[in-house]
């Protein structure tokens, strides 16, 4: 694995900075934000109106606590356009999310935020240990989402030599990472996985490929599934992490050098966290809700975004700005079986600590009477070669760690390796729910 410790030089001045000179920045330009939404945004101004509070009465940092929050609701309550705080004609982007679930979240970018964006990807590659010349190839998918354009947009910022392959075509992502010998993967850590049984099933190793560095993102993902896909494909998993409502890929992301969790880049998105059931703000090293204001964004400024992401603030280490945990869930997909809270992230660490086990699942919900309960669907590895009655064995052995661990009991079905449908791009379908919905 390659390890590209950063001289100081490497750095720009703010990674770098005090915490004072951090600060001061941050103030500075929260007041900006607040006003510049306020003026422009007619949503920012009859909320802040209606919580009786003025961009003027923010005097230090922690008064952003007296705002009021956006959420995903306030997106689609504006759609498509109320909330940009420049005429459209000065908008030189639109991205979108899909809208599976209602309309879609739509963002947009001045030239300026397109700017600033590509140099924080760029920040986050050379964190990550990519360097000015480097090959990047890009899986993220390209479109309305953010991932693929953003990494893009970063890679070239940087001086890497870009290879936008988008997701899919399994077999050719394959082909062109032998061909073209990239050193930096970007892609979701599910489809890693499924790139790494590519190169199996055409009888290669992953770990003898060009990569060195995988930068991960889009998805929660536990240190078990880093060690996975580092043991799998002898490369440096490195985590990344961004929405598109704050602004995409790059909010955050690991250095190479510690990788103890993405460090924000706190000059142009001030985090916090959040009781996710009363809103108070908690001191750093909580357990609660990530919350954003964006203090540098044009089109679409960002007030106390609710990510619904659910972490915790940690000092800094290889960097000046404060980092966060690893994203155990999200406060709005959390499984409620039978009175216990239960994250995906959860299983999937008891799953990637059985040798035997692939790191391929799915959690299937459904109701038994009144009464929720929990299936899980679990793979075999291919080399496992165990009888029926040791598959058997094993899946009491993951419902019995699942109880213990978890709380809540399940029935676990092991199936032959491959046999669980595969994501072609994005992310890893973990959650099916057949419960009756509800009107």
């Amino acid at each position: 694995m390659v390890q590209r410790n950063p001289a100081p030089g490497d750095l720009e001045p703010i990674e770098r900075a005090g915490r004072d000179e951090l600060q001061a920045l941050q103030l500075e330009r929260m007041k900006w934000s607040l006003r510049h939404a306020y003026e422009n945004v007619p949503h920012y101004r009859a909320a802040f109106d209606a919580a009786g509070v003025h961009p003027d009465d923010l005097k230090t940092l922690a008064d952003i606590a007296k705002f009021p929050f956006t959420d995903k609701k306030t997106l689609r309550d504006n759609y498509p356009f109320g909330l940009f705080a420049v005429p459209r004609e000065k908008v030189v982007r639109i991205h979108a999310s899909s809208g599976t679930t209602g309309k879609a979240t739509v963002v947009g970018y001045t030239q300026n935020d397109i700017d600033t964006w590509a140099n924080v990807v760029a920040r986050s590659i050379r964190a990550a240990g990519g360097r000015a010349g480097d090959m990047v190839h890009i899986s993220y998918g390209y479109g309305l989402f953010t991932g693929g354009l953003g990494a893009h947009y970063g890679a070239e910022r940087l001086g890497c030599t870009v290879i936008p392959m988008s997701g899919g075509q399994t077999e050719k992502q394959v082909q062109l990472i032998q061909d073209f010998k990239p050193s930096i993967i970007m892609v979701t850590p599910s489809y890693m996985l499924n790139i790494i049984e590519e190169f199996q099933r055409q009888g290669l190793d992953a770990a003898d490929s060009s990569l060195k560095v995988g930068i991960f993102g889009a998805e929660p993902w536990t240190d078990a599934m880093r060690a996975e896909i580092q043991a799998r494909a002898g490369i440096d998993a490195v985590d990344i992490y961004g929405l598109s409502e704050v602004m995409g890929p790059g909010v955050a992301s690991e250095c190479i050098e510690s990788k103890d969790g993405p460090v924000i880049w706190e000059d142009h998105f001030y985090p916090e966290i959040i009781d996710p059931e009363t809103g108070e703000v908690l001191p750093d090293g909580s357990d609660g809700e990530l919350v954003f204001t964006s203090l540098s964004k044009e089109a679409l400024p960002i007030i106390r975004y609710r990510t619904r992401d659910l972490t915790r603030l940690l000092p800094p280490t290889s960097r000046s700005m404060r980092r966060i945990g690893k994203i155990t869930g999200r406060s709005d997909d959390m499984l409620i079986i039978r009175g216990v809270n239960v994250f995906p992230t959860q299983i999937e660490e008891l799953i990637c600590k059985m040798p035997k086990l692939a790191p391929q699942y799915q959690l299937v919900v459904s109701r038994d009477g009144h009464l929720d309960k929990l299936d899980v669907i679990a793979e075999l590895r291919q080399e496992a070669g165990l009888s029926a009655n040791e598959v058997e064995a094993l899946a009491r052995e993951l419902e019995h760690h699942i109880k213990t661990h978890v709380g809540v009991t399940t029935r676990v079905s092991l199936q032959a390796a491959n046999s669980i449908e595969r994501t072609l791009t994005g992310k890893a379908k973990r959650v099916i729910d057949k419960r009756p919905k509800t009107t």
